[in-house]
């Protein structure tokens, strides 16, 4: 189509050369009816040539059209997404395996939970416990790690320190808590007290048994003040 266009409108443009020749001659040896026709045969070659000239213009345009909706067509198009792979099937032990783990894991986190809980309520009412201790109760309490620790006394020896109005003059409860909350070892004490009056006072094995029970000395046990003597070097 765009071949013929083209032929038609180099046709129509050399109709225009010679009707236009013609049309001079005819004018130029007066034949001016010659002329006219040859005028009228000139325009129409032009009008010819014009549309042969803009339909092959427009044949341009349309050929590139389809390429243009091939290019928006192709860009429109949906992406199709591949199958995903599909997992391989488990067989029944797989299965079983899986769900022992998941059983045992759930087990453990519950046990985890139950044991954080425990603790925390263990926390709280150990909190609890020490803010309703009065302070009385708590003073006694250090006082009689002091004893213990840095002058090796008996537990007796310690309540009556605490309570003896030349001592600590603490009230019978505070002490008695003292006395109960205090974690030690007494037996350590009664040795530590037996040595000290081995090497500083040169006491014989009996004195020192003696001076360890008595009232009226460190109240120690019978069997504390034992263990002292046995262990004496």
């Amino acid at each position: 189509m765009g071949i013929l266009l083209v032929l038609l409108a180099f046709a129509a443009f050399a109709a225009i050369i010679v009707f236009g020749i013609l049309a001079i001659v005819f004018f130029a040896r007066k034949e001016n009816s010659k002329g006219k026709k040859q005028l009228i045969f000139t325009g129409a070659s032009f009008a010819v040539f014009l549309i042969s000239f803009i339909a092959f213009g427009a044949t341009l345009v349309n050929d590139d059209e389809p390429e243009k909706k091939i290019a928006v067509a192709s860009d429109e198009q949906p992406i199709v997404k591949k199958d995903e792979e599909k997992e391989p099937e488990l067989s029944e032990e797989e299965k079983a395996e899986q769900e022992k783990k998941a059983k045992e894991q759930a087990a453990a986190e519950a046990k985890a939970k139950e044991e954080a809980e425990a603790k925390a309520k263990a926390e709280a009412e150990a909190k609890a416990k020490e803010n309703s201790i009065p302070r009385e109760h708590k003073s006694a309490l250090k006082k009689a790690k002091l004893y213990a620790e840095s002058m090796y006394m008996s537990k007796a020896g310690i309540y009556d320190q605490l309570t003896s109005e030349y001592g600590e003059n603490f009230p019978a409860e505070a002490a008695q808590y003292a006395i109960d909350n205090l974690e030690f070892d007494w037996k350590k004490n009664a040795l530590k007290k037996a040595e000290f009056y081995a090497e500083g006072m040169s006491m014989s094995d009996s004195a020192i048994y003696d001076q360890l029970v008595s009232e009226y000395g460190e109240k120690f046990t019978p069997e504390e003040a034992k263990y002292a003597i046995d262990n004496l070097e």
